[in-house]
């Protein structure tokens, strides 16, 4: 599955915290089975934007040196109320922790009401394909271009080109 879950980065602080959105549309496809007659957005997934959300924060704040961020440890997960379509997931993320290849952020989302739908402490480990070998060095490089492309596209950082 390769979608990015987090619509829009509204405001960050390198180190610190970034806050964020989701806006749930009903066509996304996961709703189809999640659940046909009462659609909601899978705790999972709400989680999983925390996540996407946090390590847009770590690579920002690091500048770009882990090019793969994976999810190691999540704690404390609390669901709270349901995510409809047609509503706005608003995420905020914080950093808790560093050491040079872990970091420990803790996270909630609240709905466009203001209702908790989700909250949890997590830990991601980032690495570089170049730490694996020479090959990796050309992968490394692409990935951050990407990576620093989508930031611009969610941060609203994207220049203009046409007038």
């Amino acid at each position: 599955m390769r979608f990015q879950l987090l619509d829009r980065i509204d405001a960050f602080q390198p180190g610190k915290s970034l806050r964020g959105c989701k806006f749930l549309a009903l066509g996304e496809e996961y709703l189809a089975d999640h659940f046909p007659r009462f659609p909601v957005m899978p705790g999972v997934l709400m989680l999983q934007t925390l996540v996407e959300a946090a390590t847009w924060l770590w690579r920002v704040t690091s500048g770009y040196k882990h090019t793969v961020i994976v999810l190691r440890e999540v704690k404390n997960v609390k669901y709270g109320s349901f995510m409809q379509p047609g509503r706005r997931l608003d995420i905020v993320v914080e950093f808790t922790s560093e050491t040079d290849d872990v970091a420990t952020f803790k996270g909630k989302g609240t709905d466009d009401a203001g209702q908790q739908t989700v909250s949890a402490s997590f830990v991601l480990h980032g690495y570089s394909l170049s730490d694996r070998g020479p090959a990796g060095i050309a992968a490394d490089d692409r990935l951050r271009l990407h990576w620093k492309s989508c930031w611009a596209l969610l941060s609203g950082q994207l220049k203009k080109t046409v007038e």
